[in-house]
């Protein structure tokens, strides 16, 4: 045999065991891939789920509106300002959920109050738990983006909230949740019929002729 056939065929199998021990080496390592992980936000919301169920819940607005819905005796919803009466138990159980379901978009730091609405507030969200607490909230002017309110929760901290949530709430001002009163119906009448008017008599005296 050739001596540059010899010289061949052995870079061809130094070639061949190369490459298979760099492939196998390769995957017995862990690749050099660096992996980003998932970030993860942590959701938090408005009021605690730690103090229950919301009992009572109170709205003041800055010019003054308020309305309040609380749970009675009976734990039924009932209206109790602006008139004391009973309540839609649909619409004030939807508030009262709402109000748990109240989340946190993100927090704000070192921002004048007065600019977020803060030093006088727009509406004043109170809340009456079942774990006997109860909580406040101060809520500002919409934020830029139109998405979300600030509010000051009762630890001071300013957070911007979901407008959609607070809007629910808010629109409990000009709508209570009164009870619908059902409409009695009609009660038909009886209708009298004009008494027929007899024929005139006549009262032409007749004169015999002569």
């Amino acid at each position: 045999m050739r001596r540059s056939t010899v010289i061949f065929l052995l870079l061809f199998v130094i070639a061949v065991g190369a490459y298979y021990f760099l492939k196998n080496r390769k995957e017995a390592q862990p690749a050099d891939v660096l992996i980003t992980p998932e970030v993860t936000t942590q959701v938090s919301f408005l009021f605690d789920a730690a103090d229950g169920v919301p009992t009572d819940i109170k709205i003041e607005s800055k010019t003054g509106e308020v309305v309040e819905i609380a749970r009675n005796a009976d734990n039924a919803w009932a209206v109790v300002t602006p008139i004391e009466a009973a309540a839609d138990q649909g619409l004030a159980e939807a508030a009262a959920s709402q109000v748990t379901t109240i989340r946190v978009q993100d927090k704000i730091q070192n921002i004048d109050l007065d600019v977020l609405g803060l030093k006088s507030p727009e509406y004043v969200l109170t809340i009456k738990f079942t774990g006997g607490v109860e909580r406040k909230a101060d809520i500002g002017v919409i934020t830029p983006s139109e998405g979300g309110y600030y509010v000051r929760n009762e630890a001071g901290e300013i957070v911007i909230v979901s407008k959609d949530s607070v809007d629910a709430l808010v629109g409990l001002l000009s709508n209570p949740p009164y009870a619908e009163t059902p409409t009695p119906s009609p009660v038909p009448t009886e209708t009298t019929l004009p008494s027929s008017t007899p024929e005139a008599v006549s009262t032409e005296t007749v004169t015999p002729a002569p």
